[in-house]
């Protein structure tokens, strides 16, 4: 599998000749609606065994060994190259397929309304097949211990045709918003914890695929942090009799004592010993709500990833990662117009309506662009490629984590799937 970032003057059928493949075979890997069509910048997965790497001026196979993480004889037998002969700019080099590691691979899916849409469920089986959990979103939890329905229509059905397994998502939202208050209810009181408990049983029982149970508690206030540990522990007690894991979702932080009402309930220690695995938010850095800039920059990513890394094994956090990016109006002034979500498909094609070229901060690993709409309102887009989501497979398999989750499916992005097949042996359960 190979990264190819389109120049100007490329085309497809010029692509296609220089990795020994077919146009046909690019555009559909890539799901490109217009194939004489691309965007300057566009990053597109060529779907071959391997890749190909062309020798640039001062190159030796040496360098080029040391930069890629092949040993140069390997690289000379595969090529069936004399080791000790210079090698000349333009050359193409052959570099056999990156070895997989074993990963546990989650991603949110989320109704709206009472009903499953058609559109939801061909992305959920579209995804399954590259998927550890497939987690509805979600069950939330009242304050007398009950659930409100979670609407599944198909989503089982989905699971069991791709060999996913389910995750039970339990939040505490209150009409569209986390609320701390009800958190505070449940965890306040004991007969309602076990009647909870008693609910989520129940449920898991009826669905029958339930393999975890996620409980995603956000925005409690921070004298919660000890309560919500003690359920988690009762939580482990109960569903492990049943033979279900329990994982938690945690709000991104750096520093055990991190401020604010997202941070202080949330005991990264404590939910490493507790539960089976944790989800890691590092996410929305870039938000609607905020200035434009990358959601998911790859250095604050890890530093969060370092934190948990200092409270718990690696074997025990999902690294989160957002399968959209946002498109701002700008100036942007804070309390005005919102960020609107689009999926990364979405934002190519917004490069191509605009006839504007995509660039990509290094630093951040994310793509970006700008330009100009009808209106004469200027816009920035940050979004995420095949470049973007390699580098956070390179950083979980560099920290040797669980593995990664999303948020969330419905937003297409099939280069991603196409490059976790090609990084990993997603483990099933």
């Amino acid at each position: 599998m190979q990264i190819h970032v389109m120049q100007v003057g490329d085309s497809l059928w010029q692509i296609a000749r220089a990795y020994n493949t077919t146009v046909q075979e690019i555009v559909q890997a890539n799901q490109i609606p217009e194939p004489e069509r691309l965007a300057v910048g566009q990053a597109i997965v060529i779907p071959i065994v391997g890749r190909f790497y062309w020798v640039q001026p001062g190159d030796s196979l040496w360098s080029i060994s040391q930069r890629l993480g092949i040993n140069y004889l390997t690289l000379a037998q595969v090529n069936q190259i004399d080791p000790s002969t210079p090698l000349m700019p333009g050359m193409r080099l052959y570099l056999t397929p990156r070895p997989k590691t074993p990963a546990e691979t989650n991603a949110y899916i989320e109704p709206r309304g009472t009903t499953v849409s058609p559109e939801l469920l061909a992305d959920a089986r579209q995804a399954g097949p590259y998927l550890t959990y497939l987690a509805p979103f979600s069950y939330e939890v009242r304050r007398d211990g009950t659930l409100d329905p979670q609407p599944l229509q198909g989503i089982p059905e989905v699971a069991r045709e791709t060999g996913a397994s389910l995750m039970m998502v339990v939040t505490n939202l209150e009409e569209g918003q986390f609320s701390g208050e009800l958190g505070r209810d449940i965890l306040q009181s004991d007969a309602v914890q076990d009647l909870l408990l008693d609910n989520i049983i129940a449920e898991a029982r009826r669905v029958g695929r339930f393999t975890d149970v996620h409980f995603d508690f956000e925005f409690l206030p921070g004298d919660m942090r000890e309560p919500y540990n003690n359920f988690l522990r009762k939580a482990a007690a109960r569903l492990r009799a049943e033979g279900l894991l329990i994982s938690s979702a945690l709000a991104p932080k750096t520093r055990r004592d991190q401020p604010g009402q997202w941070y202080e309930a949330h005991d990264y220690r404590a939910h490493g010993e507790i539960v089976d695995f944790v989800v890691l938010m590092t996410y929305e850095w870039g938000y609607s709500g905020g200035p434009p800039m990358a959601v998911s920059p790859i250095g604050p990513v890890e530093e969060v990833i370092q934190y948990a890394l200092s409270e718990m094994p690696a074997s025990k956090i999902m690294m989160g990662q957002n399968l959209y990016g946002y498109d701002w109006t700008l100036p942007f002034v804070p309390g005005g117009e919102y960020a609107r979500a689009v999926s990364p498909q979405q934002a190519i094609e917004l490069a191509k309506q605009y006839n504007v070229p995509i660039q990509y901060d290094y630093e951040a690993q994310a793509p970006h662009f700008d330009y100009v709409d009808e209106q004469g309102r200027s816009h920035k887009v940050w979004f995420e490629d095949a470049r973007s989501i390699q580098a956070k497979f390179d950083l979980v398999k560099r920290l040797g984590l669980r593995g990664i989750s999303y948020w969330k499916l419905g937003l297409p992005f099939p280069q991603n799937w196409l490059l976790i097949n090609e990084n990993f042996n997603v483990v099933k359960r």
